[in-house]
């Protein structure tokens, strides 16, 4: 064999030798190890971005607590059986409507979540840690129902509105509006240790723009009833509370019963009358 040969073929098995270095080479980058190579980028376009979900999370959920609907926790027992809610109880969490009454007006039967005027206290708010960071876990926790809210804010049943007459009680024990009885029987309830008997209360007519308010458990509630309360302005209600959403058990809508229904049946035959009496009336020349 020649060198020339010899040094073609030295070349060839340096070559062959080459190709086999860079095969191996290959085999040994896993996916792992080609994943891992760019995952500082990947977790530094993470931590770029979660200020920017973190921001439009608190958004979003600002207006849709502000103008679509909020939770509540319902704290106390005024409003049982409708709604639970006691000390070391699983109370009721309730969705809160706030579309329903920029169409129309609250009427009777509305379970209602209102700002309580400043004679009313504080039955429904919250006590707030003084830590900063409990405090604002609780505000977090009040805004999605799992916290008392830190407001005085209350919720009772619409029971006269603006201009009608209120009192208490007839004969069987009904409130009385504008001369006639309420049939409040689908909600009323009264706690077995305080009795079946209403707080009687003299006629009161409620202005225009406000709203008397009562708790469906009558004896074991404060509203509109209790001397410095009174009606409250139409402006302080919040929204109307449409369903239970928690506990789970206990999911269902609330009883809007209107309870002057029976009225407004009463009323109708005397505005028909009324009515056909106009149109029959003779014309006077």
């Amino acid at each position: 064999m020649t060198s020339r040969d010899e040094q073609s073929e030295r070349l060839a098995a340096e070559k062959r030798s080459f190709l086999a270095d860079q095969a191996q080479s290959s085999v040994s980058d896993t996916p792992e190890d080609i994943e891992g190579d760019g995952a500082p980028a990947k977790r530094d376009s993470f931590w770029r971005e979660l200020p920017i979900l973190v921001v439009t999370a608190l958004v979003l959920t600002f207006l849709i607590q502000t103008f679509l609907g909020r939770v509540y926790l319902i704290p106390s027992s005024s409003m049982e059986q409708t709604l639970h809610g006691c000390t070391g109880c699983s109370n009721d969490r309730v969705l809160v409507d706030k579309v329903t009454f920029r169409f129309r007006d609250p009427r009777p039967g509305d379970v209602v979540v209102f700002r309580g005027p400043e004679s009313w206290g504080s039955e429904a708010a919250g006590k707030r840690s003084p830590y900063l960071v409990i405090r604002w876990l609780q505000q977090a926790g009040s805004v999605i129902g799992i916290a008392p809210p830190d407001e005085r804010d209350f919720i009772k049943r619409i029971i006269a509105v603006g201009g009608q007459t209120v009192q208490c009680c007839d004969a069987r024990n009904r409130v009385i509006v504008d001369g006639r009885s309420l049939d409040e029987s689908p909600y009323l309830y009264y706690h077995p240790a305080l009795g079946p008997e209403q707080r009687k209360f003299a006629p009161v007519k409620v202005p225009d723009g406000q709203l008397w308010v009562m708790g469906d458990n009558r004896q074991n509630s404060s509203d509109s009833r209790v001397a410095g309360h009174g009606p409250i302005p139409v402006d302080n209600v919040i929204g109307k509370a449409r369903f239970i959403v928690l506990p789970v058990t206990r999911w269902s809508g609330i009883n809007d019963h209107n309870p002057q229904a029976l009225l407004l049946l009463a009323a109708w035959p005397l505005t028909r009358v009324g009515r056909r009496s106009a149109v029959d009336a003779p014309v006077t020349p």
